[in-house]
């Protein structure tokens, strides 16, 4: 008996990593300091010694049940992406730049293409992020997980000056709700989007004219990566007052979370068109507007609170960095919380 008998293929390991190499390359940042196949990621921290109070943050998520539809579809490329993207849009939300990521794959056999594959996502949203991938683990679990499944999870950590925390404390009545739009489900509800839909390859490979494309495409196309938006607003001189990431718990959940006590926020459903791939979920789940509105980023990915004089600069800049955005609604007077109208 030895260890590969018992299920866990060392070699395969080692040719995974070396297939990885050339996509975490892609990611590397000056101050990351040795390579790849370490026992610790090292990153050099004297680029902040010119910020007045620097701050680290850091957030951490996984891709959720969306990992099924990536075993259904055999489509392992763009994953990565979504959980790049869970954490660093956290990180950005609280106006930070992301430094380095770290992920996590756990696998009931590893396969080195198929994990290589994973890590190009990775390495595909470290790149949109602009941060470092400066290391991971690739756990193969036979007995725990199912030969063909993996989970994929990981964390980021950034950097910001005190200075220019997005806290939220400053949102007042009367300010102005900016809605950056998302690319679809993002990595949210999957779970109900799975009881909603067939599950089968026929169905997921089904093209629908509302979608400009198929089921299974639609659903898995990579969660949005805001970082580079988000810092095109501060470059144009605009302070974000507040900033929500619409991930699970919908708008009722996540808009809240940047209020201050005594605001609450407007939201103009008629202020965007909400996408073919929500109105879909909805009538195909007899989903009644209110869950929907709580379970899902109904294709807003992002909202901000901006002073209403800075509103038109805000949106123009976020356009200029490639994402579409437009006024959502407003902040009033009354209970934290959120009302759509």
């Amino acid at each position: 008996m030895d260890y590969k008998k018992a299920g866990v293929d060392i070699e395969a390991g080692y040719k995974a990593v070396e297939l990885m190499k050339e996509h975490v390359g892609k990611t590397m940042r000056p101050e990351v300091m040795g390579g790849l196949g370490g026992f610790s990621g090292a990153f050099s921290l004297e680029a902040i010694k010119n910020m007045e109070h620097p701050v680290l943050l850091s957030g951490t998520d996984g891709v959720g049940t969306k990992l099924k539809l990536a075993f259904l579809m055999d489509k392992h490329d763009t994953v990565g992406i979504d959980c790049v993207a869970m954490c660093v849009n956290d990180v950005a939300c609280a106006g930070g730049e992301p430094l380095f990521f770290l992920d996590y794959i756990a696998c009931g056999k590893n396969e080195p293409e198929k994990i290589a594959s994973i890590v190009k996502g990775v390495a595909d949203g470290c790149v949109q992020a602009g941060c470092a991938l400066v290391g991971g683990e690739t756990a193969e679990m036979p007995g725990f997980y199912p030969v063909d499944e993996y989970d994929l999870a990981g964390f980021a950590v950034g950097v910001v000056d005190e200075k220019d925390l997005i806290t939220g404390k400053e949102i007042k009545a009367g300010d102005t709700l900016i809605g950056i739009k998302s690319s679809g489900v993002h990595s949210n509800g999957f779970s109900l989007v799975r009881k909603v839909f067939n599950m089968s390859a026929e169905s997921l490979n089904t093209y629908y004219d509302a979608l400009g494309t198929t089921l299974g495409a639609a659903l898995l196309a990579p969660t949005k990566i805001y970082v580079k938006a988000l810092a095109a607003v501060k470059t144009a001189g605009v302070r974000i007052k507040g900033c929500s990431h619409i991930t699970g718990g919908g708008f009722y959940e996540n808009i809240p979370r940047m209020l201050p006590d005594g605001i609450r926020a407007k939201v103009k459903k008629d202020s965007y068109e909400v996408p073919a791939i929500f109105r879909m979920l909805a009538v195909d789940g007899s989903i009644e507007e209110q869950m929907m509105y709580n379970t899902f980023n109904m294709g807003v990915g992002m909202v901000l609170a901006v002073a209403p004089e800075n509103a038109d600069k805000a949106v123009a800049a976020i356009k200029g960095a490639g994402e579409d955005a437009f006024v959502l609604g407003e902040a009033a007077a009354g209970d934290k919380g959120v009302t759509i109208c």
